[in-house]
């Protein structure tokens, strides 16, 4: 197979560009980033990193903004053509496979190592009438190392063939050259040999890492001329064991997964077979998108500690249950129990002085003006009428109840988004205790909001003129019952006894029953004070604390489901129910 050498351009002369690329993927309809469920995984991706940006740190999305970038510079090239790197150690032959390959002497082989300094690459023409020129460009490789294959083989079609230096060269610059072009080709073959099959260096740092990519991948064992013929495969035998304990599935029984197959590229063993495996990558154009895919595997695989803590259920988040024990809790703060028991006390003692025996009321007014007398602080004394005053906000109290919030919220919440929900309620309680204080301020100053005065019940007038009419007839029992002891003439003498007990009875039997009466309406006032109080606390907590951490839990939901969407290998349209989104309540 002839080659020539081509500097910078199209084939036919004229400049490159886009356009045509454009136009092919167009008339092909071959699978990119655009396309079916890859182009939803990406834009699932792309939001993601958008409204994960400002909650965490960049280099936890370094990966992802760099697969995005890599997606973008991949889709204004020409998918009418297809990178495939061969990539080994040093003596493994992967040059004069290269050469096996290509059908002519392309690549430099030798003794003298490294004998690859550069990445070498033969183009396949697509037959499309575009070039590969830019997807060359942007591997990077040299005007002076690109051949052009001139015998068309039509299994081999938008092959862009590279050799690449070696991975485990002693110059630092060939290892850096041959990690950047692995990270941009798409699809690699692996060349191992006989003596360094289990290289650690090529398992745990290059097919480990690239296990996710297996279904673009080749292994190929060269130099298998210098096995005997029952030692290849125990050899490879070995081999697919070392690769399946690195997690790369093998593309055994019709299942996708890497092929593993042996080559003499000296003696032309295997070479034909070798052929016809890179003819079915680069067929039907899809191996940039599958290579794109697993990219977004991989994406997905790392950062699922970032946005799924426990795959067996989504977090609770805000249910109505930790809603009103926080709003509970606030109530507690500030008093609102106890200043709902102290209100009804305080109607029960008015009722008490509206409707008790007159001789009560001089008792009771009698024991204050003795204990003034005696000197008993005022604060004791005014115990005895006052009313419930305006509660104090514990500061503790507060501060635990939105610890317990922010410990229900998180509950189940990825590390990161747990941070960010307690940092938004912490930020929001610095200020909530002096917000219920001067709620309670503008209660007590008779500002809208102010708790007022319990009204004067009309059945309070009438029982008081009740206790009037019996303290008279106790009055008019009595001075009868004294005219007739001083044997003045009197009608009836039973009659004063009666009006004197009828009296004295009747009054503590009016004040018992009004007692029981004022239960009620005391219970019913003690309540709407709590509740006055409990909604004040409800509404400072909503807004200086729920609000914010319901926003950033909302926030958690929609990047988790995109999350979902871009860890989806079908663009989410099947939704494991373990990866359900988040449902905040």
């Amino acid at each position: 197979m002839a080659y020539t050498e081509t500097p910078t351009g199209t084939q036919d002369g004229t400049p490159t560009g886009t356009q045509e690329g454009t136009q092919d993927r167009a008339r092909t309809g071959a699978p990119d980033g655009r396309h079916g469920a890859l182009r939803v995984r990406l834009g699932a991706l792309r939001e993601l990193v958008g409204l994960s940006r400002t909650r965490l740190d960049e280099q936890v999305l370094a990966e992802a903004g760099r697969v995005l970038d890599d997606v973008a510079a991949r889709e204004r090239l020409p998918d009418s053509y297809t990178a495939v790197a061969i990539a080994g150690a040093t003596g493994s032959g992967k040059s004069t496979l290269f050469n096996a390959l290509a059908g002519a002497q392309l690549s430099e082989t030798g003794v003298r190592r490294p004998t690859t300094a550069t990445a070498v690459s033969c183009t396949w023409d697509a037959g499309t009438g575009q070039s590969a020129e830019s997807l060359l460009e942007r591997l990077a490789v040299p005007a002076r190392a690109r051949r052009r294959a001139h015998v068309v083989d039509t299994g081999l079609r938008g092959l862009v063939l590279l050799d690449l230096p070696d991975h485990d060269s002693v110059d630092t610059a060939h290892r850096d050259q041959v990690d950047r072009l692995l990270s941009l080709v798409d699809a690699v073959i692996w060349v191992v040999d006989p003596e360094k099959y289990a290289d650690a260096v090529l398992h745990e740092r290059y097919l480990r890492a690239f296990a996710g990519h297996a279904d673009v991948s080749l292994i190929v064992l060269n130099q298998a001329d210098r096995l005997p013929g029952d030692a290849v495969d125990a050899v490879l035998d070995d081999l697919r064991r070392l690769l399946d304990e690195r997690g790369v599935a093998l593309g055994e029984h019709g299942e996708p997964g890497a092929g593993v197959l042996a080559v003499s590229a000296l003696t032309g063993d295997g070479v034909a077979e070798l052929r016809q495996a890179v003819g079915e990558l680069v067929a039907g154009r899809t191996a940039p998108g599958r290579r794109l895919a697993a990219d977004v595997d991989g994406v997905a695989r790392r950062l699922a500690p970032v946005y799924i803590a426990d795959a067996a259920e989504a977090p609770a988040g805000l249910t109505a249950r930790t809603r009103e024990e926080f709003e509970d809790r606030l109530a507690a703060a500030i008093g609102a129990p106890a200043a709902g028991q102290a209100a009804e006390r305080g109607w029960l003692r008015r009722a008490d002085r509206a409707c008790g025996t007159p001789w009560a009321q001089l008792l009771r007014r009698l024991a204050h003006h003795h204990a003034e007398r005696r000197g008993e602080p005022p604060a004791l004394a005014a115990k005895r009428t006052r009313t419930a005053s305006p509660p104090v906000v514990a500061r503790a109290a507060v501060e635990q109840a939105v610890r317990q919030l922010t410990e229900d919220a998180t509950e189940g919440l990825p590390e990161p988004w747990a941070a960010t929900v307690r940092d938004a309620a912490w930020q929001g309680a610095e200020g909530l205790p002096q917000a219920l204080e001067s709620g309670l301020e503008e209660q007590a100053a008779g500002r809208p909001g102010q708790r007022g005065r319990a009204p004067r019940p009309r059945w309070w007038s009438v029982a008081a003129i009740g206790q009037a009419v019996l303290l008279a007839t106790q009055f008019l029992g009595l001075c009868w019952l004294v005219t007739a002891v001083a044997s003045q003439p009197v009608v009836g003498r039973w009659l004063p006894f009666t009006l004197l007990f009828g009296g004295s009875v009747g009054g503590p039997l009016l004040a018992w029953a009004c007692r029981i009466a004022a239960r009620g309406p005391a219970r019913a006032w003690g309540q709407q004070e709590e509740w006055r109080l409990r909604r004040l606390a409800a509404d400072r907590g909503r807004s200086q604390v729920l609000e914010p951490v319901a926003s950033e839990l909302m926030r958690y939901r929609e990047v988790r489901e995109r999350y979902v969407i871009a860890a989806s290998p079908t663009g989410g349209t099947e939704l494991s129910p373990t990866l359900a989104p988040t449902v905040i309540r």
